[in-house]
C-alpha cells in the first residue's frame, strides 16, 4: 500500500477515535464512530485476496448496521426527553437498542458472528487494531453510558459471550479465529462489571490490549497463521517463542502474571456487589479458555520433533526481537505487583 494512503487512513483511525473519546453529542459521537469504520476498510482489503475483500464487506456491513441503530436510539431518546447529550440517555427503550449498537460494534454475544471472519480475512497488524483500536471508541460509549444501562441485559450477554467465546475457540487451528474468540470472551468480562465499575472495565481493557498486542506482533514477526506453522516457529525464535508463552498464559489469567490483575478484581466486585453466582460462573467458563491458550503455548514452546509436523523447520535469525514486543512482553507479564497501588483509585 502507498506509504501516503497509509499514513492518511492511520491519521483518520486516531482522529475518529479522538472524536468519539472527546464528544459530547450523540452526532459527534456517531461521525466519530464513521470516520473509524470508513479508515479501517482499506487497511482490511489492502490484499486484494477474496476472503480479504469479504472480510471488508461484512466488516463495512455490520458496522453500518450498528451506527444506524446507535443513530436510532439517539434520536428516540432525544424525541423523548429533549436531550442529545451522551449522559443523558434514560428512556429504557433508547438505552436497549444502544447497548444492541454498541454490541454489535464490539462482537459481544449474540452480535458476534461477523467478527472471527473478519479477523480471519485481514492481516495480521490489520487484525490487531481491530481487535484493540477499534474497540475503544464504542467501550467510552459504554463507560459514559453505564449509569443507563440494563444491568440484566449486560450480565446475560456477558455470560453468553465467556461461554460462547470459550466453547468455539477450543476447535480452531487458524491462530487469528482463536484470537477472535479470545477477544469476544474478554468483551464478556468487561461488560459484565461495566454498570457496578466501569473504571475497572477500562483497566481491563487497557491490560487486554497490552497483551494482545504483544501476541499480534510476535506473531507478526515469526509470519505466524496456523497452529502447524506456530509449531515450528521456535527453531527461528526460541526467546521470542518462550516470551509468547508466558503472554498467553497472562491472557488466560494466571495468577503470577499481568492477566490474573482485571480477573481479581472483577470477581472480587462481582462479590461485593452480591453477584456470587455470576462470578462463579463467568471463573468457570474461563477455563475453556485456559483450555486454548494453553494449547497455543504447548505449540509454540513444548512441541519438539519429530511429534511435531512434516513441516521444515525455519532457519534460527539472529535478528533482533522489536524493543516494541520487548517492551509489551515484559508489561503484559510483570504488572501485578502494581495492583495495590491500582485498587485503592477503582
Amino acid at each position: 500500500m502507498n506509504p501516503q494512503a497509509k499514513l492518511i487512513f492511520i491519521s483518520s483511525l486516531l482522529l475518529g477515535t479522538t472524536i468519539v473519546i472527546s464528544s459530547n453529542h450523540w452526532i459527534t459521537a456517531w461521525a466519530g464512530l464513521e470516520i473509524n469504520t470508513l479508515a479501517i476498510l482499506p487497511l482490511i482489503s489492502k490484499s486484494h485476496h477474496p476472503r480479504a475483500i469479504e472480510a471488508a464487506t461484512k466488516y463495512f456491513l455490520t458496522q453500518a448496521t450498528a451506527s444506524a441503530l446507535l443513530l436510532f436510539s439517539s434520536m428516540t431518546n432525544a424525541w423523548h426527553t429533549g436531550q442529545w447529550d451522551i449522559t443523558q440517555m434514560t428512556h429504557p427503550t433508547s438505552c436497549l437498542i444502544l447497548t444492541s449498537a454498541l454490541a454489535m460494534k464490539l462482537g459481544l454475544v449474540p452480535f458476534h458472528f461477523w467478527f472471527p471472519e473478519v479477523l480471519q480475512g485481514s492481516p495480521l497488524i490489520t487484525g490487531l487494531l481491530l481487535s484493540t483500536a477499534m474497540k475503544l471508541p464504542p467501550i467510552t460509549l459504554l463507560y459514559m453510558t453505564a449509569q443507563s444501562l440494563n444491568p440484566t441485559v449486560l450480565t446475560g450477554m456477558a455470560i453468553l459471550s465467556a461461554a460462547l467465546g470459550g466453547w468455539m475457540g477450543l476447535n480452531q487451528t487458524q491462530v487469528r479465529k482463536i484470537l477472535a474468540f479470545s477477544s469476544i470472551s474478554h468483551l464478556g468480562w468487561m461488560a459484565i462489571v461495566l454498570v457496578y465499575n466501569p473504571k475497572l472495565t477500562l483497566l481491563n481493557f487497557y491490560l487486554y490490549t497490552l497483551m494482545t498486542a504483544a501476541i499480534f506482533l510476535t506473531l507478526n514477526s515469526t509470519n505466524t497463521t496456523k497452529l502447524s506453522t506456530l509449531m515450528t516457529s521456535w527453531t527461528k525464535a526460541p526467546a521470542l517463542s518462550a516470551m509468547l508463552m508466558l503472554t498467553l498464559l497472562s491472557l488466560a489469567g494466571l495468577p503470577p502474571l499481568t492477566g490474573f490483575l482485571p480477573k481479581w478484581l472483577i470477581i472480587q466486585e462481582l462479590t461485593k456487589q452480591e453477584m456470587t453466582p455470576a462470578a462463579t460462573i463467568i471463573a468457570l467458563l474461563s477455563l475453556l479458555g485456559l483450555f486454548f491458550y494453553l494449547r497455543l503455548a504447548y505449540c509454540a514452546t513444548i512441541t519438539l520433533p519429530p511429534h511435531s509436523t512434516n513441516h521444515m523447520k525455519q532457519w534460527h535469525t539472529n535478528k533482533p526481537v522489536p524493543s516494541s514486543i520487548a517492551i509489551l512482553t515484559v508489561l503484559s507479564t510483570t504488572l501485578l505487583p502494581l495492583s495495590p497501588m491500582i485498587s485503592p483509585t477503582i
